[in-house]
């Protein structure tokens, strides 16, 4: 079974592959490339993930050589359980974007080309399918940076806006100082084992050939930069806002959870585990969640909003990684399990409710020409599709059942519990802080979801163009659907999701244990909340059919003594979390201009708040341009001589020589 998957995956990436190239060179008919580009990626996505589904249900692995000419030996690839459940979430969130991508790129036509899009499209799904079946250190690298590349083509699609070109160039920045750290990472550990191969790497690390500690900090900065941990995530709400919508979901929903998976295929092979090291994931963990929720609620452009929910949801994630090392490192493997499985769930989770809210959002913008939600409101009943999947996808992201969301955080509170319960001293007192940062975290979350789809899609417009809204139907709303679809699935009969998840959660925890009460409790949960789901819908349906052969009147309601209510007696974004962000103005320190009024009858009044990114804004930016600064003295071995340049090329290979001849004397 295990070489059919290998061969239906290979089969996926090929066909990538060769339609990215069709679509560049058939590129100047954006009507061909779409086709091409479209048909090519949904093609793959169904090959790749019954490919993955296979290798889930096989429970083996599979190793592969393939010699290369070039010096470093040959290609390796390989499936096991956890390679198996990524490639799950990466065809089945790409397959979703391609198909709204068909509809959302028709409305760049004749304004800008398509291709490009298409192409890089394709390789960034091929690239990230690639880093994620490599199973030596160079392959590794180069389908890293192969899914760095395209994914910045991708954010810098629109590149005739001086926004997008500047986030395009924050993540190139960023994503390649990790890509220096990740080389660093991959030297030291293959210099200890004498080969890049994963294997070998993972046996030197087991005869402590290789410095641990060194190796997972290297990880974790490496890999936590592409995931987006606090505080290396300053490239992401840029970034994200800047791309495609359905390219943002490909981006949010499973490549920056490339990060988790490279930092879970190094703790696989950096030696056993350490109690400090799930201290700081929980840590890390915490401070994302808390710091991404925290900016989240409090902005104006709802791509931005959803950016920095990634952030959110990324740090719920590391809670669960953090908790299931500790409680494998306490040899508790219950809870070990429950950490790593509701981890794992959330990725999954995340990847379909993230991606059906760029999609919702990508909507909007197609509809009105604006992501600000103070010029958005009373959607609803223009794009009933839509607003009622964007309701879905925001019930799923704050964790309420009966969706995907609830799934995965309960079995992270359940971790915690446990952690609580039977972890001595740090390890437990780490456990307890989980469970009310964790309700924070989520109950901001409601807070931050209600404005959003409150402000954007209740009320009244509060512009022409939200009145002049309009659903665009097609491959759009078909994509928005099933993703629904899918969270709710997921949220109603977990079983399933769980089964994919646990050969990956119990390699990860290195026990056989089970998960049959924990999967009783979240399905008579689900059940419970979908029965009554289901009677709320009976009841309002039962209401129409009573009411379809009587006449109904409408009338305004009591309007406060106004008699004439306009949009802008609405409650606003700012108005609505204003109290909440009041709560935390120490942490947030908002920026406010204006705000006095002074006078009977003042004839003008203004009100700004700005809150900045103190990661970002106060500390990565400023850090970065002080290493602009001290660059900029380098140039001045940039004579523009030609002789000067063979002069340091010289020194360099000579200086070379002396230090392989100094290592061959010495040994």
């Amino acid at each position: 079974m295990l070489q059919i998957a290998l061969s239906l995956l290979l089969l996926a990436l090929a066909g990538l592959v060769a339609t990215a190239l069709v679509a560049a060179l058939l590129g100047r008919s954006d009507r061909v490339a779409l086709v091409v580009g479209s048909t090519g990626a949904l093609v793959a996505a169904v090959a790749g993930l019954a490919g993955a589904i296979v290798a889930t249900m096989a429970g083996e692995e599979i190793d592969r050589a393939v010699p290369w000419a070039l010096p470093l030996g040959s290609v390796r690839i390989g499936i096991d359980a956890l390679s198996a459940f990524f490639l799950i979430c990466i065809f089945t969130v790409s397959g979703l974007a391609a198909l709204y991508g068909i509809g959302y790129l028709r409305g760049y036509r004749g304004t800008r080309r398509l291709a490009p899009a298409l192409v890089g499209f394709n390789l960034l799904v091929a690239a990230m399918a690639v880093v994620v079946l490599a199973r030596d250190g160079i392959l590794f690298l180069l389908a890293w940076e192969v899914m760095s590349i395209a994914s910045f083509f991708l954010v810098t699609f629109e590149s005739n806006r001086e926004s997008v070109r500047r986030a395009g160039t924050t993540y190139l920045i960023a994503t390649h100082i990790g890509v220096l750290v990740l080389f660093a990472l991959f030297a030291i550990l293959a210099r200890g084992a004498g080969s890049f191969a994963f294997t070998d790497m993972a046996r030197a690390a087991k005869a402590a050939l290789v410095g641990s500690n060194l190796a997972f900090g290297l990880a974790l900065v490496g890999f936590g930069t592409k995931a987006g941990f606090w505080p290396f995530h300053f490239w992401l709400p840029d970034a994200h806002p800047a791309a495609p919508s359905h390219v943002s979901a490909v981006m949010s929903g499973v490549m920056i959870k490339l990060g988790i998976y490279g930092l879970l295929r190094t703790l696989d092979f950096v030696g056993p585990l350490r109690v400090g090291w799930g201290i700081i994931l929980v840590a890390v963990g915490i401070c994302s969640g808390l710091a991404g929720i925290l900016l989240a609620f409090s902005q104006r452009d709802l791509k931005r909003l959803l950016a920095y929910c990634s952030v959110e949801n990324v740090g719920v994630i590391a809670i669960g990684l953090g908790l299931g090392v500790l409680g494998k490192t306490a040899g508790h493997p219950q809870m070990a399990l429950l950490g790593f499985s509701g981890a794992l769930l959330h990725v999954l989770g995340h990847g379909l409710f993230k991606g059906l809210l760029f999609q919702g959002a990508g909507s909007v913008l197609h509809a009105t020409g604006s992501r600000a939600i103070s010029a958005l409101g009373g959607l609803l009943p223009r794009m009933p599709v839509t607003g009622t999947t964007f309701l879905i996808g925001c019930l799923a992201i704050t964790g309420l059942p009966p969706l995907n969301g609830f799934v995965s955080e309960l079995l992270i509170y359940l971790a915690a519990f446990r952690g609580a319960a039977h972890l001595p001293r740090a390890a437990g007192a780490c456990a307890v802080v989980v469970l009310p940062a964790l309700a924070l975290i989520g109950g901001l979350a409601v807070v931050s979801f209600i404005k959003a789809f409150g402000i954007a899609f209740l009320g009244q417009p509060r512009s022409q163009a939200a009145a002049q809204a309009h659903e665009h139907g097609g491959t759009m709303n078909a994509a928005a659907v099933l993703g629904a679809v899918l969270c709710l699935a997921i949220g109603i009969f977990p079983s399933f999701a769980i089964a994919c998840v646990l050969p990956a959660a119990r390699g990860l925890a290195g026990s056989a244990v089970g998960l049959a009460g924990s999967v009783e409790l979240l399905v008579g949960i689900s059940k419970t909340a979908a029965i009554l789901l289901g009677t709320l819908a009976a009841l309002i349906l039962l209401r129409r059919w009573l009411l379809a052969r009587r006449s109904v009147g409408s009338a305004p309601t009591w309007g406060c003594g106004y008699s004439q209510p306009t949009p802008r007696m609405q409650y606003t974004g700012t108005s609505f979390i204003d109290p909440i962000r009041s709560s935390f103005a120490v942490v947030l320190r908002a920026r406010v201009l204006g705000g006095h009024v002074t006078g009977y009858f003042p004839t003008e009044a203004r009100y700004e708040h700005h809150i900045a990114d103190m990661a970002g804004e106060r500390v990565m930016v400023p850090l970065w341009r002080r290493f602009l600064r001290l660059n900029s003295r380098m140039r001045v071995i940039q004579s523009g001589r030609m002789q000067l340049y063979l002069v340091y090329m010289l020194v360099v290979l000579v200086g070379l020589l002396l230090w392989q001849l100094g290592g061959a004397l010495h040994g």
